[in-house]
């Protein structure tokens, strides 16, 4: 009794009879790949290759950083912005007329500062300075609180010339913010 491949899809056939049949493998020569010694050594000293990835990928983002127009680069950069800030604001040196108000105040809170001027028609408020924040407040000296206390602002240049101002011609009050 012999199987024979069965031409219909629906009459099954034993397994093994529809493989083709076998053949030699011909014998190849042992495949040798050039510069694997090199990968191997790669591999062995890892650390100097991720020491010389760092110092390419460090180079190539210096070369590519933000350059100003006089070649500076990294710190130089920041150290200008500093001097820009530094200019933005000066410390004010304010006396306010009532000291007792002064003695309420705390560094970091936010003032609003008003001169009031007496004139023969009546007094006249003005705001001078708008947000100004409080840096210091000196101790007052003994028996001086008739003469106001003292009190140091960070306000901008321009504000700071304007309290300076006031001051000479108005008694000088302040509001929390």
């Amino acid at each position: 009794m012999s199987f024979a491949p069965s031409p219909s899809p629906l009459v099954p056939c034993p397994p093994g009879t529809d493989a083709p049949p076998t053949c030699q493998v011909p014998h190849f020569a042992p495949v040798r790949v050039r510069g694997g010694h090199q990968l191997r050594r790669f591999v062995r000293h890892r650390r100097r290759a991720v020491a010389l990835g760092l110092a390419v990928t460090a180079v190539a983002l210096v070369a590519a950083g933000p350059g100003g127009g006089d070649g500076a680069r990294g710190h130089p950069a920041a150290e200008s912005v500093r001097e820009h800030r530094a200019v933005r604001t000066v410390s004010a040196p304010v006396r306010i007329a009532d000291a007792a108000t002064v003695r309420l105040l705390r560094p970091g809170d936010r003032v609003d500062v008003i001169a009031a001027e007496e004139s023969a028609l009546g007094g006249d408020a003005r705001v001078v300075a708008r947000g100004a924040r409080v840096t210091k407040v000196p101790e007052p000296l003994d028996g001086a609180t008739e003469g106001g206390a003292l009190v140091v602002l960070s306000v901008p240049r321009s504000t700071a010339a304007r309290l300076a101002g006031a001051s000479a011609t108005a008694r000088l009050a302040v509001t929390l913010c």
